[in-house]
């Protein structure tokens, strides 16, 4: 038995239901930040400099993610590999 249920409400909606935080405030404030630094940043180098300084946990958290999404890439295809041979 199948069953299907359709739900109809806002992003905004959807987050109160379900317990999650507003985080409007502190998205404005990042978005902000970064556009203010784009606009002071006199060449490349710099902009770099301060995005590493921004992302959460610097350098280490920008290769803790790029690993997580190869990973998650390479089990994407050995699982789509593994569909494809059956």
């Amino acid at each position: 038995m199948k069953v299907h249920v359709e739900i109809d409400c806002t992003p905004e909606e959807a987050r109160t239901f379900l317990g999650l935080p507003d985080v409007g405030k502190a998205n404005q404030f990042y978005v902000d930040a970064i556009s203010k630094a784009m606009k002071g940043a006199g060449s490349v180098d710099q902009l770099q400099e301060f995005a590493k300084g921004l992302a959460p946990m610097g350098q280490v958290g920008m290769k803790l993610f790029q690993n997580f999404m190869e990973s998650g890439n390479a089990f994407a295809a050995g699982a789509k590999k593994t569909r494809d041979d059956t």
